[in-house]
């Protein structure tokens, strides 16, 4: 496999600038020293050095040792992987939205990824409370829903009472709630851990000079309603019989979700990046009036503002995107990546070349299952298709979680190589 060696590569401070200038070159549309290269990788780590998904979730250190292994052997230009989640803390919860490799009781085998099972958390005629106390429908109904050990939370209520007494408290220190916060307290537990050492996996791989791809994440206001309240069938079931209802409950999660990013306004961080993966955009899902109206005005909404902040929105566009591109062009340039899984790249790159930095498109199931020449060739071929004139920065269609190490090594190389200005 190549080594790509720059003068400076020796010490990985300098070769962490060198590699988050790359990228921000690219993302301002403008031609480096050559295609930067940031690949998503989900469970690769994990197949190519002996570990599992399940040590995600329960055995950090083995799933760290797995993920450093695989950046010191591959280094790309930036750090994308999967942070660690606690199994313990959904055991806790007693979690129904997924099911997970090492959940006590589970079919999904150890090598998996967590499995989403749908529910309707929130009906139809719940809008309406939904939207004029968020926080009290999420706390009251919402997760006692989707997390049934803490039913004891939906007996949290106020009722106004003199100043002087504790009577509005009454509620907290029911036996029902306080047995609520006493799981809560030990899912705080677990979370802190798994964050500790999310965290302390980052800086390792900032240490040999990798930065990281996005220092945020966000999602869709219509996806946060599909994939959390209402369930797929659900939203786009409303978004034809209570537009109107939808469309202001996306505005309003669009709302609570810029708010959340103050900390951009103060933290020192390396880079200034969020992730959004686009989950029920595609083609074919929504008419280009409702796409407008629905999903792409309210995300729109957030990215702009974080652009205001002096951040660059990674949207992560998933299943085909080909009727989407002229929308997404409403933009400021240079100022945001967008990511396709599956779309016509030289469209693309003809709509948004002088508006957007693009990624994307590379086959994982080609780096599966075609062989080395395959691969060799399609990275030729998007990078001839993709980065002239910059704008470009290459990754696969979708998060990698298996493939052949002989692929993964001829992708790398090819990019190092032919990928150069």
């Amino acid at each position: 496999m190549t080594n790509e060696t720059p003068s400076s590569s020796q010490n990985p401070q300098d070769l962490f600038r060198e590699r988050i200038k790359r990228v921000d070159d690219a993302i301002a549309l403008q031609e480096g020293d050559r295609v930067p290269f940031a690949p998503f990788n989900s469970a690769l780590p994990y197949f190519l050095y002996g570990g599992t998904f399940r040590d995600s979730m329960y055995d950090y250190e083995k799933a760290s040792q797995c993920i450093l292994r695989f950046y010191q052997d591959f280094q790309p230009d930036a750090d994308i992987h999967l942070a660690f989640t606690s199994g313990r803390s959904n055991e806790l919860a007693g979690s129904t939205m997924i099911d997970w490799p090492g959940r006590p009781g589970t079919r999904v085998p150890d090598f998996s990824t967590h499995q989403v099972i749908e529910h309707e958390y929130m009906s139809q005629d719940e809008y309406p409370e939904f939207i004029n106390d968020f926080m009290g429908f999420t706390l009251r109904k919402y997760i006692p829903r989707a997390f049934p050990n803490l039913k004891g939370l939906s007996g949290i209520h106020f009722v106004p009472s003199i100043v002087l007494s504790t009577t509005p408290l009454a509620s907290f220190y029911s036996p029902d709630v306080q047995e609520a916060f006493s799981i809560l307290a030990k899912i705080g537990e677990e979370d802190a851990k798994a964050a500790a050492a999310s965290n302390a996996l980052s800086a390792r791989i900032a240490a040999m000079g990798i930065p990281p791809m996005m220092t945020g994440v966000g999602e869709a206001p219509f996806d946060i309603i599909g994939d959390y309240y209402r369930g797929t069938l659900g939203a786009l079931t409303d978004q034809i019989e209570c537009p109107d209802m939808i469309e202001k409950a996306c505005d309003m999660l669009a709302d609570i979700q810029i708010a959340s990013y103050g900390y951009f306004k103060t933290a020192p961080l390396p880079v200034k990046r969020v992730f959004f993966p686009l989950h029920k955009g595609m083609d074919g899902f929504m008419s280009p009036k409702q796409y407008e109206k629905l999903y792409w005005n309210p995300l729109k909404k957030i990215m702009l503002a974080l652009i205001d902040m002096g951040v660059t929105p990674f949207i992560y566009t998933e299943g085909k995107y080909n009727s989407r591109l002229e929308q997404l062009a409403d933009v400021p340039a240079g100022k945001v990546i967008y990511h396709f899984e599956s779309v016509d790249m030289a469209q693309a790159k003809k709509v948004l070349g002088s508006i957007a930095c693009i990624s994307g498109n590379m086959s994982i199931y080609l780096l599966e299952h075609g062989t080395r020449q395959q691969v060799i060739d399609a990275c030729k071929s998007l990078i001839d298709t993709c980065a002239p004139g910059g704008g470009y920065i290459f990754d696969t269609n979708g998060s990698i979680d298996n493939a052949k190490r002989e692929n993964i090594e001829a992708m790398y190389d090819t990019v190092l190589t032919y990928g150069k200005k």
